[in-house]
């Protein structure tokens, strides 16, 4: 998936977690991060902490990948 704004990226969390049947308050005292932090996250709000977005997304079993615009992954 192509993330190119906050939208996308938190669009992405809150499928993935959803996919995993968890809650926020699950994944808030699992993470030790606040329910409002990871509402935040899924709604796109940009001022979001890079530091704890990355975080949970491994926690959530994904990579986030940074390439240049065009070069393909390995997955093709």
């Amino acid at each position: 998936m192509k993330i190119k704004d906050a939208a996308a990226f938190g669009k992405a969390v809150r499928e993935k977690r959803k996919q995993l049947g968890y809650t926020q308050g699950y994944l808030a005292e699992f993470t030790g991060l606040s329910v409002s932090f990871i509402s935040d996250l899924e709604r796109g709000k940009a001022t979001a902490e890079l530091g704890k977005a990355i975080e949970l997304v491994q926690l959530l079993g994904m990579d986030l990948v940074l390439m240049d615009r065009g070069e393909k992954t390995c997955g093709g």
